[in-house]
């Protein structure tokens, strides 16, 4: 079983990708609430807050992948790949581990990049933004 699955593929076979130090506390942290509504009034102490029916907002994500290819021909080509599969903008990420969830993300920019010296291995974070996270079916 795959342990990431990056737009129905199997990240790994695909492009050599694994899962990065704290992709999985990140990707599975509880959603923001939008804001409750409030209303003050001179006549009254304090504020109402009503909270009836709260909403989860939109997030910000940011995921660290590690890239790894046999050779440097091997791992360039991987990496451009996966460039590519990220620019397409829409990703949908799948954690077996945590379940049958998708995740739908929009991908924004890469934060930070890391190469080791043999040109074969890269440690890459980027960010994302789900839109919805209620919509994880």
């Amino acid at each position: 079983m795959a342990d990431l699955i990056i737009n129905n593929k199997d990240a790994l076979q695909t492009w050599g990708v694994k899962i990065g130090e704290g992709f999985i506390d990140a990707i599975f942290a509880p959603s923001p609430l939008k804001e409750f509504i409030e209303n003050k009034s001179r006549l009254e102490n304090g504020k109402r807050v009503t909270y009836n029916n709260p909403k989860v907002d939109e997030r910000d994500v940011t995921l660290v992948f590690n890239l790894e290819g046999i050779s440097q021909a091997d791992y360039l080509l991987k990496y451009k790949a996966f460039k590519a599969e990220l620019e397409k903008g829409r990703i949908e990420i799948k954690v077996p581990v945590l379940g049958e969830e998708i995740y739908r993300l929009t991908y924004q920019k890469s934060t930070s990049f890391a190469m080791n010296t043999l040109r074969t291995f890269s440690k890459l974070s980027v960010k994302f933004q789900e839109a919805n996270p209620a919509d994880r079916t």
